[in-house]
């Protein structure tokens, strides 16, 4: 009797073990077919930190160790981003702050998680070396072109609400790759635009009037961020901390070494490390620390001042009619997520 118990219990604890074994190799199997097999990234053709990922291979050490395929879709500007969020066909986006209050407030369930850079000189207003515009007032009753509904385009819109001009210019929408076209035309005689293009116009006779780092100083603050798509951060949380990660280390390089990471942007974008470290240094890179400080998005606990600054851009855009309405406070700073940011500074911490 006592032997069969014996075997009774070695039966049962065998069983166990069996069972236990199978449901972890179930659970850890399960965890791995929930993976999504391709990730769509919007990008812009700047250079920032995302372009220094792409061209380093960096997402591949993120994601193609899990079995995920990255694919990145270039964009011109982030209107045409967030028609892909509005249509789900991309998880993650790069677009200036403005665009990204557009996305909020028509409620394409995106959550802000990045800041790219801060924009400084990247983003300016050329007008021609033969002009005699060597003032804003000048500008009357010329053609100024811009993306509309950019980070260029709001600057725009203020300088000549400063200036009480507002009235007296012609504003095109256009396009980077338009503008440079009307620009070599005679078509338009001013713009304001980013680089690449903004360099563009000025080796083909061109001056910057004014810059978005003037702008900067008088309190006008421009970003450009990463979104990503709620559907996809309430999934794939841990996913999200892996996309901060590679930006973090893509963000690393130029803080580290500048010219290092001119070399890698030049060869992506076609241009030379010269130039590519000029339009880099023309804008403000931060750390995932400073990007969680109170100057900027804040903590989970407590929202930043870019909360503020969000808040105020979307107010300026409501009276000038490009949205209906303008989100409080509270709501921006659930929009502004930096949950993510936290989550990668915790894995070093645990490193």
């Amino acid at each position: 009797m006592a032997y069969m118990k014996s075997k009774l219990v070695k039966s049962l604890l065998f069983f166990v073990l069996i069972t236990l074994i199978t449901l972890i190799f179930t659970s850890c199997n399960k965890g791995q077919q929930d993976l999504p097999k391709e990730i769509n990234i919007g990008i812009l053709r700047v250079p920032n930190d995302e372009t220094i990922a792409i061209e380093q291979g960096l997402f591949d050490k993120y994601f193609s160790d899990k079995g995920i395929q990255c694919n990145f879709i270039v964009f011109d500007s982030g209107v045409e981003a967030n028609q892909a969020f509005a249509s789900g066909s991309i998880d993650f986006a790069t677009m200036g702050n403005i665009n990204s209050i557009i996305a909020f407030v028509r409620n394409l369930d995106v959550e802000l998680i990045w800041i790219h850079e801060v924009l400084g000189d990247i983003e300016a207003l050329v007008v021609r070396e033969n002009d005699e515009i060597n003032s804003i007032n000048d500008l009357v009753g010329k053609k100024i072109a811009t993306p509309f509904a950019s980070t260029s385009h709001y600057i725009l819109l203020n300088i000549l609400k400063e200036a009480g001009i507002e009235e007296k210019v012609q504003l095109l929408d256009m396009k980077t790759t338009e503008i440079v076209a009307a620009w070599s035309r005679g078509d338009i005689d001013a713009a304001y635009t980013w680089q690449p293009s903004l360099g563009e116009l000025i080796e083909n006779g061109g001056r910057v009037l004014i810059s978005s780092e003037d702008m900067l100083e008088r309190g006008y603050i421009t970003a450009n961020v990463a979104l990503v798509s709620k559907n996809f951060s309430e999934k794939y949380p841990d996913l999200v901390v892996s996309f901060i990660d590679c930006l973090a280390e893509a963000n690393d390089i130029y803080l580290n070494d500048p010219e290092r990471a001119a070399e890698i942007v030049s060869r992506n974008l076609g241009i030379s490390p010269e130039t590519a470290l000029i339009q880099m240094q023309g804008s403000i890179w931060l750390t995932r620390e400073e990007m969680i400080s109170q100057k900027y998005m804040g903590t989970s606990e407590k929202p930043g001042n870019f909360v503020r600054v969000m808040k105020d851009t979307s107010d300026f855009l409501k009276a000038q009619g490009f949205i209906e309405n303008s989100p409080s406070l509270e709501e921006f700073s659930e929009y502004i997520n930096p949950y993510y940011i936290e989550k990668s500074l915790e894995k070093d911490d645990e490193i």
